[in-house]
């Protein structure tokens, strides 16, 4: 018990030190564009898309990262439930020697691999899971082996209550526990990355249900994918444009530009970008249901 309550309060200054540094607020609100801006730039970089060109706001970033968020925040919160009953159960029926060093022997492996991974980098970054897999390993088998190392089992040297080692161990912890927090940001930002590919590719499969424009231009934009329709206007007085498109769907709109594709997804689509001035007309269609 006494024991618990030391790590706790030692947790209790280390959460003080560091919310001096960084406010909560401010780490969350960094947190939530980070995660944004890797989703939302993995979802329009599938349709050849740099999202710098878009102009979103952070606002705009941090409003797309819940869904990104979605499914780390229920495996880390379903995953941390279950660890801790896990832990109880531990606490009412303590594992035996050999389970112990199964289970730090485990995380050991773990972190080597995880290491081979991250070390072989040249040979292994071409794999698609390594990206989840590699701070994953690391991750579980850093914690199995710091949940280990003071039970009965585990090495001596681990478990010495020589109190000139005391500081050497917590700093192991310390490092531990940053190295931890590291892999699982590693993890949840592969993941937002990959749900941003998966909006991407949803969006290709269902662009009719975008919003639907007209677009009037007074050049010709030469397209060639044979899904957008183009008509000559007739000549008006004072009335410039003379080309009218129309097929168009709205893929993203920024500060003052307009980012367009055609309504049926092509290997040969591409994604047009129009500033929103006095050189171009834009018209927004009505969808095709009565209301």
């Amino acid at each position: 018990m006494a024991d618990e309550e030391s790590r706790a309060a030692l947790l209790d200054r280390w959460w003080a030190v560091g919310s001096k540094f960084v406010a909560p607020a401010t780490l969350l609100s960094s947190l939530l564009f980070y995660f944004g801006y890797v989703s939302t730039r993995a979802q329009y970089r599938y349709f050849g898309l740099d999202v710098d060109t878009v102009g979103l706001s952070t606002r705009d970033y941090v409003m797309r990262s819940p869904q990104a968020l979605l499914v780390p925040l229920l495996a880390i919160s379903l995953g941390g439930a279950g660890l801790l009953l896990l832990h109880l159960a531990i606490r009412r029926r303590p594992l035996s020697v050999g389970a112990v060093r199964v289970a730090f022997a485990a995380g050991i492996l773990g972190v080597a691999a995880g290491v081979v991974l991250v070390g072989g980098y040249a040979a292994f970054g071409d794999w698609p899971a390594y990206p989840l897999v590699t701070p994953l390993l690391l991750a579980a088998g850093s914690a199995a082996v710091l949940y280990t190392m003071r039970m009965p089992g585990s090495p001596d040297f681990l478990r010495s209550p020589d109190p000139d080692e005391v500081n050497l161990r917590r700093g192991v912890l310390a490092f531990t526990v940053v190295a931890i927090v590291g892999c699982v940001f590693w993890a949840t930002a592969t993941v937002a990355q990959w749900t941003g590919l998966g909006n991407g590719m949803r969006t290709a499969r269902h662009l009719d249900q975008l919003a639907p424009v007209i677009l009037d231009t007074q050049e010709p934009l030469f397209l060639t994918d044979g899904i957008v329709t183009v008509t000559s206007l007739p000549a008006a007085e004072g009335d410039e444009f003379r080309f009218r498109y129309r097929g168009f769907r709205v893929l993203v709109q920024g500060d003052g530009t307009m980012f367009l594709v055609p309504e049926r997804w092509s290997p040969s689509d591409s994604t047009l970008m129009v500033r929103l001035d006095s050189s171009v007309r834009v018209q927004f269609r009505f969808m095709s249901r009565a209301p």
